[in-house]
Parts: structure tokens; C-alpha cells; sequence
């Protein structure tokens, strides 16, 4: 008797079907960075959508990613497993907030990290990652006053790297980074005296004082393959750990654990699942269309970051 198919392969076969591509944020579970065409931070992720030749991209993240990923390939179906799967620093900076603080300020530049709504990045100057937030504030001439929206922790970190003094930072902050706090590295600092420690630039200040290396997903991945240490103390979600076992596993990762759920997951990117990306394989749907116009105007800051990255 022939075994039914895994779920994982009936993804594999409706994958080829749609002539679809499969695209993982590093927060993803591993069963599905397992069967992902591409694995990588928001900036690897945006680049790799471009790049492939298909119909169809599952996107497996958070919605506001899959939103950029359809205004770089307006052409193509852009489907997601979860619609919920939303963002907390979404959340923190909605539009019209934006739009107001314009209209009392109008000669600041926008920047916004990439983890804000379609409609904030419409309203924006440029977007940044936490890939190239620092290039990307690099870039705008040194008298130009900038918003920084909306993470409070990632906007501190590049105005120290920057030595912008004219730079405003919106109050918002990721539910995952946000909460880590640094008496739990120092304890596992004093528990694994030899490692090294890598942090997200979305941590607090008093974590990333501490760190030997700061930096995106992927960045964090690549440093940490890349060092001849044995042991790595990683301070951001822990869905890393499939890429950085993956590339080094004769190393050791340990993970610091948040105060907001006492671990080191994304609650948002942890409702993905194989079930519902075979599910809108299946149907396309959910399916990203966000208003043409929004599109139209967010291309341009969109743009403008892939060009310093």
C-alpha cells in the first residue's frame, strides 16, 4: 500500500503546479525553511522576489514584508499562510500619525524601517532594514533633520553609528527585541564565559553594549559561521538557529529568552505553519492586493533602499 503523501510534499508538488516560489523570513520554523526556495533577513528576502522566474510567491513572514515583496512584482501573486501574521512595531505607527507629524515638520526626511504598513513606507522619503538602516541614513546629506520610524531601539543604535544629532525616533518597539533584557545576557554571558554574543539591533541599548557583534538575521548568521569561536550567545528570535546550525554545526548557539513570552520567539511569525501554506497554495489565498495607488507611491522609497543596499 502507497503511503499518502507528507504535507511537505503535496507543498512540493502544488509548488511546481503554480510555477509558485517559496520565500522564509529566518523567523520561520524550520519545516518550512526547509522547503523554502530562499531563507533570509527582510532586505535578502526583498532582492530575492525579483529574481526568480514563476507565478506565484508564498511569502512565509509577517504580512507588512509580503506587502513590500508584491509592490517589487505588481505582475505576480503574492500569497501568505497567515494574514494575521502581523508586527507589533506595525502596530506602534500608524499613518496618520506619520502624516501629521509631516505637516508640522515638513522638512524632514522619512525614513522608515521596513517593518511598517505600506501605507507608512507610501508616506516616507526612503525604507530601511536593519540590513542597511545605517547606509541608508548615511546616504541623506548631513543637514537634512530625519524621522526615524517607528523602532525606538533600532533608531538609537543607528543615530549612535551615524552621529546624527538631528534626527527624530518614533516610540515604537518590537514585542520579541524590546524585552530582552540585559541581566539575562549577563547571566548567560556568566554561563558561557567563551562565547561570543551577536544582538539584533532592535534590542535594548544595555544589550547591544554587551554584544561582540550587532546586525541583521542574516548578518547575524553570516558573522557567526564566519568566527573561529565555538560558541555563540544569539540575541534575537530563535528561528535563526536552523540557518546557523545548518552552516556551523559543530558550534554552539544558545538563546536569550525575552520577558514578554520568557522565550525567544515571534508570536506573529510563529503562525505560519506547513498546514496553511499548503492550504493557500492550494487556493491562493490569502492574497496580498493592497491599493494600486499606495503601491504606485510606496515603489519610490522602496526603490531608493534597494539602491543603497
Amino acid at each position: 500500500m502507497v503511503a499518502a503523501p507528507t504535507v511537505a510534499e503535496q507543498i512540493l508538488t502544488l509548488k511546481a503546479q503554480r510555477r509558485a516560489v517559496i520565500l522564509a523570513h529566518h523567523y520561520q520554523d524550520p519545516e518550512i525553511q526547509e522547503l523554502a526556495d530562499s531563507i533570509g533577513d527582510a532586505m535578502e528576502l526583498a532582492h530575492a522576489a525579483r529574481k526568480f522566474a514563476g507565478d506565484v510567491i508564498a511569502f512565509c513572514g509577517v504580512r507588512s514584508m509580503a506587502e513590500t515583496v508584491k509592490v517589487m512584482n505588481p505582475e505576480r501573486v503574492i500569497v501568505v499562510p497567515d494574514q494575521e501574521a502581523g508586527c507589533s512595531l506595525v502596530d506602534s505607527c500608524p499613518a496618520a500619525g506619520v502624516r501629521a507629524f509631516k505637516r508640522r515638520h515638513p522638512g524632514h526626511v522619512v525614513v522608515s524601517y521596513i517593518n511598517t504598513s505600506l501605507e507608512v513606507q507610501s508616506e516616507s522619503d526612503i525604507v530601511c532594514t536593519s540590513r542597511n538602516a545605517v547606509a541608508v541614513v548615511n546616504s541623506i546629506p548631513a543637514h537634512q533633520p530625519i524621522l526615524f520610524v517607528p523602532d525606538i531601539n533600532l533608531g538609537n543604535y543607528v543615530q549612535k553609528q551615524t552621529g546624527r544629532t538631528n534626527m527624530q525616533i518614533w516610540q515604537g518597539a518590537c514585542i520579541v527585541h524590546a524585552t530582552f533584557p540585559a541581566r539575562r545576557l549577563v547571566a548567560a554571558r556568566a554561563q558561557h564565559p567563551q562565547a561570543l554574543v551577536a544582538a539584533h539591533p532592535e534590542c535594548p541599548d544595555g544589550v547591544l553594549r554587551m554584544a561582540d557583534f550587532v546586525g541583521s538575521p542574516s548578518a547575524i548568521v553570516d558573522w557567526c559561521t564566519a568566527q573561529t569561536a565555538d560558541e555563540f550567545i544569539v540575541v534575537t528570535e530563535s528561528g535563526v538557529r536552523y540557518s546557523l546550525e545548518k552552516l556551523a554545526p559543530a558550534k554552539k548557539f544558545y538563546f536569550v529568552a525575552n520577558e514578554s513570552c520568557n522565550c525567544s520567539e515571534c508570536p506573529y511569525m510563529k503562525l505560519n505553519s506547513l498546514e496553511k501554506l499548503l492550504a493557500c497554495l492550494e487556493t491562493l489565498e490569502p492574497r496580498i492586493e493592497p491599493p494600486v495607488e499606495i503601491m504606485r507611491r510606496a515603489r519610490v522609497p522602496l526603490e531608493r533602499m534597494l539602491a543603497v543596499a
